[in-house]
């Protein structure tokens, strides 16, 4: 699969019949909302565990040195909270290009708070790319985030503000709680 995902996304996915979709965010689209929606509320998906095993090329590092960013793996019986947004699909416009390092756009089962379930979009980046890393020590991870950065900044700096974001949603997440803990440790 090529690193930029943009035109697959929109070759396999495409929105255009619809009015309105809802995007699930667990990563930086929590704390990162550069785009209009039409509304936002807590949701979460089942069968889906965030972890930083995704390469970034464009934002948190670079081509010869990525950052490490969120993506979902696959794990029976994991809940991830985030934020569901409902959008306009021409908002894929932007997003695809934002996500386009190796993510991939599909639909999964999603809950909001009180119960309600709908399809959301979701953008998740599998092993199957070119800038997957895949899993590492937490001890690799903290130190592999502390120290890269990216025209979009520091990679500690998306950490931090994620580890912020689902606190504040009172979704705290084990896996990025303990890197945050890490990686404050060796920015000291």
């Amino acid at each position: 699969m090529p690193n930029d995902t943009v035109a697959l996304n929109q070759q396999n996915t495409p929105l255009d019949h619809l009015d309105d979709v809802w995007l699930f965010g667990y990563g930086s689209l929590l704390y990162k909302v550069d785009f209009p929606y039409l509304e936002c509320q807590p949701a979460s998906i089942r069968g889906w565990a965030r972890r930083f095993w995704q390469g970034s090329h464009d934002h948190r590092g670079t081509p010869e040195a990525p950052g490490r960013v969120v993506t979902l793996i696959e794990e029976p019986n994991a809940v991830c909270h985030g934020l569901a947004y409902r959008v306009t699909p021409d908002t894929f416009a932007h997003l695809d290009v934002r996500e386009k390092n190796g993510y991939l756009r599909f639909f999964t089962p999603m809950t909001f708070n009180d119960g309600q379930q709908v399809e959301g979009l979701v953008y998740v980046a599998s092993e199957a790319n070119a800038a997957f890393l895949g899993p590492a020590s937490l001890t690799e991870m903290a130190r592999h985030i502390a120290f890269s950065h990216g025209p979009s900044g520091a990679n500690a700096d998306y950490l931090l503000q994620l580890d912020d974001a689902l606190a504040e949603l009172g979704a705290p997440d084990a896996h990025v709680a303990e890197l945050a803990i890490q990686v404050r440790q060796l920015l000291e």
